[in-house]
């Protein structure tokens, strides 16, 4: 099996190490989801392309990593299920939406994965616990207004690929997360009690067309895996249990 990339998926891909055979995993993509850049979306789409062009050659199996998160399921009339219409109310959203119909229409054997956020080891700075953090730490953060985010643990995360592909699921767009979208004021309250600090908040307007709180549906995944909730102790609290075992975890410069 063959990882491309070098971010916090791949690092984790690799230190995992699971395996399957004739498969690739594409673990690339720009750097967050408010990037706007074409020159960004453009090199992403390319490295798609040759990836595919490939696999095609090849008779590998590729494995796309999408996202579950606002910038795909973030409209107000948006369902959060893999085979419902979705209208992404960012740039980040419809070019995964777009790279999607590319992966799904090119004869490649395939699985996309949606995924929610990720929360572990090798994380920079800029993502969202390593951020959280920091400012806490400092004293003030600066959030988005009646935010939501859906934490999942990336060894989890990967936990659930291994499974997949392991039960040769294929064709598909999945879902991968908790299923509970958390407010992001729980969130930053759960990192002040552990720190034991207290912040002063500053709530800035979410992006237009950003404001679902939806959970991210499971439906499909629970079909899947029938017992993922149970397995990865899924539920109301498991956000608190992400964070406390990622909490201190160094973060990547």
């Amino acid at each position: 099996m063959e990882i491309i990339g070098r971010g916090f998926m791949a690092r984790n891909l690799r230190e995992h190490g699971i395996d399957h055979p004739r498969t690739v995993i594409l673990a690339t993509g720009v750097a967050t989801t408010t990037v706007t850049s074409p020159d960004d979306y453009g090199k992403d789409a390319a490295g798609l392309y040759d990836t595919l062009r490939r696999c095609r050659r090849t008779g590998e199996r590729l494995v796309y990593l999408s996202t579950a998160s606002g910038a795909m399921y973030g409209a107000a009339d948006c369902p959060t299920r893999e085979d419902d219409v979705v209208f992404p109310p960012l740039a980040y959203g419809r070019h995964k939406l777009a790279m999607e119909a590319v992966v799904a229409g090119s004869g490649v054997e395939h699985l996309i994965l949606r995924m929610t956020n990720l929360v572990g080891h090798n994380q920079r700075a800029h993502q969202l616990l390593p951020a959280l953090v920091a400012q806490v730490r400092s004293g003030r953060v600066r959030v988005y207004e009646r935010a939501h985010r859906d934490l999942l643990d990336v060894e989890h995360a990967i936990s659930m690929i291994d499974i997949l592909l392991a039960r040769g699921v294929t064709g598909q767009v999945v879902n991968l997360g908790s299923g509970v979208a958390v407010p992001i004021d729980d969130i930053i309250g759960h990192i002040e009690n552990r720190l034991g600090r207290r912040v002063e908040r500053e709530y800035c307007p979410q992006p237009p067309r950003t404001t679902s709180a939806a959970p991210v549906s499971l439906a499909k995944l629970t079909r899947l895996i029938p017992d993922v909730v149970t397995r990865f102790g899924l539920g109301p609290t498991y956000y608190q249990r992400v964070l406390d075992r990622y909490l201190t975890a160094p973060v990547l410069t």
